[in-house]
């Protein structure tokens, strides 16, 4: 592939794409293979590494934002990590604390958004970016395993699907982070009502910790944000279910 030849393939990608048409049936498809990959314990052991790192770019992305120095993130296998970033102001370090559990369904909404906007490949490209930019901050073997594994399969769907299809694509893919970020909520909530000995763990404890306003406070307005993001991703999946009546 020439130079040349890579822009015009760069464009394209960030070219609003054609629009998908999504049955009824296929929205269901799509909506049965999500909660296949965020529900069943065999493929959330996979797939749930990605929200996971969604989740930790989630601290980082607001660290930076409020002014903040990022040292470094931290994936491992079991679904765990670990965001260092420092700084002088409490305020600063609630937000970036904050923005963790609601991030993959933000993220999840975006997707959907795209996808049915004709967005699709230019949302996968600009989460290709977001990872290749988080490779700087990196700091164990799962972390790039991870990164690396996420980045070249949207390389891959990038250059071997075509753009009106990706659309499809980010939906599922969105649809996956809404559950996955449902399916996280509940976990906290465990942590918190029968795995106390985890509260360490906890984002919601650390706020509070670091805020002294309760933790079931801080699960509320996880649950609002991602409330919200489902809203703006079932706008239109409502219409397709509309149209299909």
């Amino acid at each position: 592939m020439s130079l040349e030849t890579g822009w015009q393939w760069l464009a394209s990608v960030f070219s609003r794409a054609e629009l998908p048409a999504i049955t009824v049936v296929e929205l269901l498809l799509v909506v049965a293979a999500a909660v296949a990959l965020s529900i069943p314990r065999k493929s959330w052991r996979y797939f749930g590494l990605l929200t996971t790192a969604t989740h930790e770019l989630g601290h980082a992305f607001a660290a930076v934002l409020s002014g903040q120095r990022l040292s470094g993130i931290t994936l491992r296998l079991d679904h765990s990590g670990t965001t260092t970033s420092y700084s002088r102001s409490r305020l600063a370090a609630a937000w970036s604390c904050f923005w963790g559990y609601p991030v993959p369904a933000v993220v999840g909404a975006a997707y959907v958004w795209c996808g049915f906007h004709g967005w699709g490949p230019a949302a996968l490209a600009a989460g290709v970016g977001v990872l290749a930019a988080s490779l700087l901050f990196l700091r164990n073997a799962a972390a790039f395993g991870i990164t690396l594994g996420a980045m070249a399969l949207s390389v891959v769907l990038l250059i071997s699907v075509p753009h009106a299809f990706v659309g499809h694509l980010s939906v599922g893919l969105g649809l996956a982070l809404l559950v996955g970020a449902v399916r996280d909520l509940v976990k906290l909530c465990h942590v918190h009502l029968r795995r106390r000995q985890q509260l360490a763990t906890s984002d919601a404890y650390l706020l509070f910790r670091a805020t002294k306003i309760p933790s079931p406070l801080w699960i509320a307005a996880f649950a609002a944000v991602t409330g919200g993001s489902w809203l703006v991703a079932l706008a239109p999946l409502a219409a397709i279910g509309a149209g299909g009546a």
